[in-house]
C-alpha cells in the first residue's frame, strides 16, 4: 500500500469514528489516490485536485464540485500532517442549483388520489398505496422515509413512528393524529389478511408482500394524477411535494391564526428532518401565499414611512 493510500486509510477511520459513513467518499478518493499514482505524485496538489474532479468530462459542473470538495476535506487532513499538501481553493467550478417549486395539493386533489389509488387492483396493492399516499400526506415523510418503515418501526399503541435512517442517516422520531393511528392499524389488519405469510419485514408492502420499490411508487403516482386530470404537460405533482404540501399548509395555518413562526419554525424543521430551520424557511419564499401572508404582518401602521 502507497503512503497516500495508509493516509487515507486512516483518514477513514478517523471519520467514521466520528460518525460518518463515507461511502461515496470513500470510491471518490479512493480514486483520487489512484489518480495521483498514476501522475507520479505522491503528493496532493491542488492541479491534480482539479484535474481529477473535473471527471468524467461529460459531468455537471456541480458534481465537479462535490467530487473536489471532498477532495479539499482529505486534502485538509493530510496538511495536518504535511504541510507540503495544497489544499484546492473553493468556488472553482459553480455549484447553484435549481430547487423546482413545491407543487402545492388541495385536501380534495388528496382525497381523490386516495380514492383511487383504494380502487387499484389486486386489493393489497390499493391498499398499500392508498396507505401510503395518505401517509405522506399526513406526516410529511420522505417517500424513502416510508416505503423502508419496519413493522417494528410503527408503534400504533404509542401511535409514533420510528424514522432510524432518515437524511444525512439522522434518526427522529414522527409522532401520529390518532385517526393516522387507527388509519395504519386498519392497513396492518388488512395487509396481514390478505398476505399472511411474510415476504418482507417493511410495514408497507407490495401486491405480492414484497418491499415496495420508490420507482414503482412514483409510476403509480403518476398513473393516477394523469388519470385524474391532476397531471398534465406542465403541471407534474411528485410524491414529494406532499410532504412540502404538509410544510406549507401548516406554516400557512401558522401565519394565519397568528402563532409566531420563528418561535415555532425549530418544532417544524424537527419534525420534518430538516437539517436546520433554514431548510424550513425556505417554504416562506418558495410559496407566493406565504410570501403575501409575510408581507402582510410586516405592514407598518398607517402614516409610518
Amino acid at each position: 500500500m502507497s503512503g497516500l493510500g495508509a493516509q487515507l486509510g486512516d483518514y477513514l477511520r478517523l471519520r467514521r469514528a466520528l460518525g460518518y459513513r463515507l461511502e461515496r467518499e470513500e470510491i471518490w478518493l479512493r480514486e483520487l489516490v489512484g489518480y495521483l499514482e498514476t501522475a507520479g505524485s505522491d503528493h496532493l496538489t491542488s492541479e491534480l485536485a482539479i484535474s481529477w474532479a473535473r471527471l468524467p468530462a461529460t459531468a455537471q459542473p456541480r458534481y465537479w464540485a462535490q467530487r473536489l470538495g471532498c477532495a479539499r476535506k482529505f486534502a485538509a487532513y493530510l496538511h495536518s500532517i504535511d504541510s507540503s499538501t495544497q489544499i484546492p481553493p473553493t468556488g472553482v467550478f459553480p455549484t447553484q442549483r435549481y430547487r423546482p417549486m413545491p407543487y402545492l395539493w388541495t385536501a380534495e386533489q388528496i382525497e381523490l388520489v386516495l380514492t383511487a389509488a383504494g380502487q387499484l387492483r389486486p386489493p393489497l396493492r390499493g391498499l398499500t398505496y392508498q396507505t401510503l399516499f395518505g401517509l405522506l400526506a399526513v406526516s410529511g415523510m420522505r417517500l424513502g422515509e416510508a416505503v423502508g418503515l419496519h413493522r417494528e418501526d410503527v408503534d400504533l399503541d404509542d401511535a409514533v413512528i420510528t424514522i432510524r435512517h432518515a437524511k444525512f442517516d439522522r434518526p427522529r422520531i414522527v409522532p401520529l393524529h390518532p385517526t393516522s393511528s387507527a388509519a395504519l392499524r386498519r392497513y396492518a389488519t388488512q395487509r396481514d389478511r390478505l398476505c399472511p405469510r411474510r415476504h418482507a419485514e417493511t410495514f408497507l408492502v407490495s401486491s405480492r408482500g414484497n418491499r415496495l420499490s420508490r420507482s414503482e411508487a412514483d409510476k403509480t403516482l403518476r398513473q393516477i394524477t394523469t388519470t385524474l386530470g391532476i397531471r398534465t404537460t406542465t403541471v407534474h405533482p411528485r410524491a414529494h411535494d406532499l410532504r412540502h404540501s404538509f410544510a406549507v399548509h401548516t406554516l400557512i395555518r401558522w401565519m394565519r391564526d397568528g402563532v409566531s413562526v420563528d418561535e415555532h419554525i425549530g418544532v417544524l424543521a424537527i419534525y420534518l428532518g430538516h437539517v436546520s430551520p433554514a431548510g424550513t424557511y425556505w417554504y416562506l419564499t418558495a410559496v407566493p401565499e406565504l410570501m403575501e401572508l409575510a408581507a402582510g404582518r410586516l405592514q407598518l401602521p398607517a402614516g409610518v414611512r
